[in-house]
C-alpha cells in the first residue's frame, strides 16, 4: 500500500516572475481610466464609469506540502472620474499552480465580503476565467448578514485577457439575488489596464540577486 506524502515540500524556483504562467502579463502597477460598472439601484440598474489603479507584486513561492504556488499580491483602488472618494477597494492574491494548471483568485472587500475562485489554464494562455459559487467549500462566496440576505451573490466569474505585453483586460460578473427584484441581477465590471510601473522582484529573488 502506497502512503501519500502530504508533507514534503518541493524546492521550487526562487524567481516568482519567471514562473507566473498565465499571470505573467499582470505583474506590476496598472491604471485604467475607462472602466464600466453596472450595479443595482432601487430603480433597477445604474451605469458608472470608473478610474482604477491595480497594483500586483510577486510574492515568494508558497507550499502546502507538495502543492506549489507562484503568485501576485494585489490591491485595486477605484474612484469615479474626477472624484476622490473611494468607489471600490479590494485586496487579495492571484495564484498559479503549475502542476495542476490552475489559477486561483481571492477577493476581500471592506463591505464585508470574501471569495475564492479558480479555473484551469495552460501556462501560455492569453485568456482564462475563474469562477466561484455560493455554498461551495472549495470555490465559494461568504458575505456579511445584510449582504447575504438582501444582495445575495450566488455566482461570480472573471475573465482575464492579455492584450499585449503592457495591457490586460477583465470582465467580471456577479449574479445577485436582490430583495424586491423579480429576476437575478448581473453586476458587471469591465476595464482595460495599462502598465505604468514594472513589478518589484519577490523577496527571495531579490536576496539571491543582491
Amino acid at each position: 500500500m502506497t502512503t501519500l506524502d502530504i508533507f514534503t515540500e518541493p524546492d521550487g524556483d526562487p524567481d516568482t516572475l519567471a514562473n507566473l504562467g498565465p499571470l505573467r502579463s499582470m505583474a506590476g502597477i496598472f491604471e485604467g481610466a475607462k472602466g464600466d460598472d453596472v450595479h443595482p439601484v432601487s430603480e433597477g440598474s445604474k451605469r458608472d464609469g470608473f478610474v482604477e489603479r491595480y497594483e500586483l507584486q510577486p510574492i515568494d513561492r508558497q507550499t502546502n506540502g507538495p502543492q506549489l504556488f507562484y503568485g501576485l499580491r494585489y490591491h485595486t483602488h477605484i474612484v469615479k472620474p474626477g472624484e476622490v472618494e473611494t468607489f471600490h477597494d479590494q485586496v487579495g492574491y492571484w495564484l498559479w499552480e503549475p502542476a495542476a494548471e490552475l489559477v486561483t483568485f481571492s477577493l476581500a472587500i471592506p463591505r464585508g465580503q470574501v471569495l475564492l475562485a479558480s479555473g484551469h489554464a495552460t501556462a501560455d494562455a492569453t485568456t482564462f476565467s475563474v469562477e466561484a459559487v455560493r455554498g461551495s467549500t472549495i470555490n465559494g462566496i461568504a458575505s456579511n448578514p445584510f449582504l447575504d440576505e438582501h444582495f445575495t451573490t450566488t455566482h461570480f466569474s472573471m475573465t482575464v485577457t492579455t492584450v499585449d505585453d503592457d495591457h490586460w483586460s477583465y470582465e467580471e460578473v456577479a449574479l445577485l439575488d436582490v430583495t424586491g427584484f423579480a429576476e437575478p441581477f448581473e453586476h458587471r465590471d469591465v476595464n482595460t489596464l495599462r502598465r505604468i510601473e514594472a513589478p518589484v522582484s519577490n523577496p527571495l529573488a531579490s536576496a539571491r540577486d543582491a
